[in-house]
């Protein structure tokens, strides 16, 4: 082992580790998120963190109704003729 101290530390129970608080904040972990884990050759362990928020509306966060709106005129009804 290391003498340096750690950034964070837990402790396993039932076979699970609780995630420290200020490690989860700064990489931005949430739930759903994975963690793929690899065992270096030296023994030490390195953790990548997979976000499971992305594609087309990872970022949106829904309409809030301020505005009224008319599908017909504000829809991207391309190719469809109206009268």
């Amino acid at each position: 082992m290391s003498n340096n101290p750690a950034d964070a530390e837990s402790k396993v129970s039932g076979n699970q580790a609780n995630i420290p608080a200020r490690i989860r904040r700064e990489l931005g972990i949430e739930d759903g998120d994975q963690l793929q884990w690899h065992l270096e050759e030296d023994g030490s362990i390195r953790v990548r963190v997979v976000q499971q928020r992305s594609g087309t509306f990872a970022d949106f966060n829904g309409y809030d109704g301020d505005e009224q709106t008319d599908a017909t005129m504000d829809h991207d009804a391309w190719s469809v003729e109206t009268e």
